[in-house]
């Protein structure tokens, strides 16, 4: 019998959870017997794979429909319809090649923001397990502004501890999550243009506790309306809640130790939907609260 907090078949390293108008999701399933970008309805919770990809991670939906994903096997951003075709629209910024595309998330402006966690996927672990050098590993986190109209793109930071986690928040400020550290900074518009120039602590969501992974940290992470910040910590059993000052005010347990990301369930229903990876499926937990409006 499943867990009464999974929603979700079986699922093979899931991520990028994503949600519909019309309810449904879309989410990828990043293991080698998948990597694809998988619908999820919103009903009866059963899944289709849509398009094989390579290895997608995180997943952006704009204002028409059109789904958004950073690909990491093959690094690259591409544009995807609901059906499946695929167009690659990105591999590099101002001559450098991406390495690792992570996170994507839309701001007010339009604009799209994605993080690159600076290092190539197959470089930072062997037979699934990291490698012991990560957390000296030399890594050059970025993070990107893209125009998704004209594909124009500039860079925001740089030298990031693997860039995760990616959120526009209620204040407009950019917050950007750094796995390795635990870190979470948020960045001030500079001429117009979000800038390494504004960049501030925000807060820190690593704790101590038994049976966690001494290689925890900040994953995927959304705004409520609220403002509170809900981010999902990887190794560490929990979504991780933040308040506008940046302190920690609640933890919401996961099934499983490896969760990845989250998405807020529709207006009114104060659910988020938490994809895990250790047990592989999609959990469904009540907050109280919805998601903060991205664009209208």
């Amino acid at each position: 019998m499943l867990n009464k907090n999974y929603v979700s078949p079986k699922l093979s390293f899931p991520e990028g959870p994503v949600l519909m108008d019309n309810g449904d999701f879309f989410l990828v399933e990043m293991g080698e017997d998948a990597g694809t970008i998988s619908h999820i309805d919103g009903k009866t919770f059963t899944c289709t794979r849509v398009v094989k990809t390579g290895r997608p991670n995180g997943l952006a939906i704009d204002k028409d429909g059109t789904i958004w994903c950073a690909e990491s096997k093959h690094p690259s951003l591409l544009k995807v319809t609901q059906n499946g075709k695929v167009e690659m629209v990105l591999e590099k910024c101002e001559g450098e090649d991406f390495r690792f595309p992570n996170d994507l998330a839309f701001g007010p402006d339009g604009m799209l923001y994605m993080t690159d966690s600076g290092i190539r996927f197959y470089d930072s672990e062997t037979n699934g397990k990291l490698n012991s050098d990560y957390m000296t590993y030399p890594y050059r986190g970025k993070v990107y502004c893209i125009n998704p109209k004209t594909l124009e793109i500039y860079k925001i930071d740089d030298y990031i501890k693997f860039t995760n986690g990616i959120a526009l928040g209620p204040d407009d400020r950019l917050y950007v999550n750094e796995t390795r550290t635990g870190n979470i900074y948020s960045y001030g518009k500079v001429n117009g243009r979000y800038s390494n120039k504004d960049k501030k602590l925000f807060a820190n969501v690593l704790h101590e506790g038994e049976n966690l992974s001494p290689s925890r940290g900040p994953d995927g992470m959304k705004f409520a309306a609220s403002g509170n910040l809900y981010c999902v910590v990887y190794g560490q059993w929990d979504v991780v809640v933040l308040d506008r000052n940046g302190k920690q005010i609640k933890y919401i347990p996961t099934e499983g130790q490896n969760p990845t990301n989250l998405v807020f369930g529709p207006q009114g229903s104060g659910d988020i939907y938490v994809t895990e990876v250790a047990e592989g499926h999609m959990e469904k937990h009540h907050v109280g609260e919805d998601g903060m409006v991205l664009y209208k």
